[in-house]
């Protein structure tokens, strides 16, 4: 009878995890899947801080967080079970997805990797100086297929090599020599996998946006669309001074080649008859 009771707790308790997610997902226009293994408490404590007015974090079981998206009533949300992943949790805001993502990558810092986690991105062992006396290195270098050499007395990597492609498993032996050269390839914070907004899922290669190059072809795209304008003829307000000016130059040139006399062009056409009437009395 005792155990009874206990599963029937435990039950109740499930239920409420799910009707509190329920509830969060009802209440705000975003629900994120983060993912937060290997986030260290001291982080993920710093990160509710830095979320504090703007998002919601809560951690459960992955069966849990599936059955409340399932059963949230929003069209297009249980698509977010495809991306729970790792120590999955939800993040819950009414920022845009976009802002929310460059929050959480703004807040992460670089870590060193671990044996056995998996390579966040290819891990790449650049050439240059490592500071090492010639020695063993050279041959765990070596074990990589990393080409090194002494330059200077000191060990130096001679080109660039991958010594762990995305999504595979670093050894004990690479985690130790990547350490050693302080490469930190692992980012410390909330890894947002994918958000959902108005019916759309948008995962992480989406929301990762390059604000630099963005910017640089939304300014180029607007740049030939005004040129665009400016060869049709096209009036609006960004280039109806553009095109006025280049009408009244075109309608100058045409009354100087036509010799169709204007107050502006008066002068010139004189000047003109006089030049060719000399140029006829000269041959003449």
């Amino acid at each position: 009878m005792p155990e009874k009771k206990h599963k029937a707790h435990v039950a109740k308790e499930k239920k409420e995890v799910v009707t509190r997610l329920k509830k969060l997902i009802n209440d705000y226009n975003v629900v994120a899947a983060v993912d937060v293994e290997n986030l260290p408490a001291k982080q993920l404590l710093n990160m509710r801080t830095q979320l504090r007015g703007k998002a919601y974090l809560l951690m459960s079981k992955k069966r849990l967080i599936s059955i409340a998206l399932d059963e949230a009533g929003k069209e297009g949300l249980s698509e977010l079970k495809k991306h729970l992943r790792g120590m999955p949790a939800l993040l819950f805001s009414n920022d845009n997805p976009f802002t929310l993502f460059k929050l959480l990558k703004k807040n992460k810092s670089p870590a060193p990797i671990k044996a056995g986690q998996t390579a966040p991105k290819d891990i790449v062992v650049k050439a240059g100086g490592t500071g090492f006396a010639p020695g063993p290195v050279i041959g765990e270098l070596g074990a990589f297929g990393i080409k090194a050499g002494v330059e200077g007395g000191k060990v130096a990597v001679k080109e660039d090599k991958v010594v762990a492609k995305e999504g595979e498993q670093v050894s004990a032996k690479l985690a130790a020599l990547l350490q050693r050269l302080d490469i930190q390839p692992m980012e410390i914070g909330l890894n947002l996998v994918a958000a959902f907004e108005n019916g759309d899922v948008l995962t992480k290669d989406v929301l990762d946006i390059d604000e630099d190059a963005f910017m640089a072809k939304l300014k180029g795209a607007a740049s030939d669309a005004y040129l665009l304008t400016i060869g049709i003829g096209f009036p609006v307000k960004e280039n109806i001074n553009a095109l006025l000016s280049k009408a009244h130059m075109e309608a100058v040139a045409l009354a100087d080649s036509q010799s169709i006399i204007t107050k502006e062009n008066l002068g010139r056409i004189l000047g003109k008859a006089e030049a060719q009437a000399a140029a006829l009395k000269s041959k003449i």
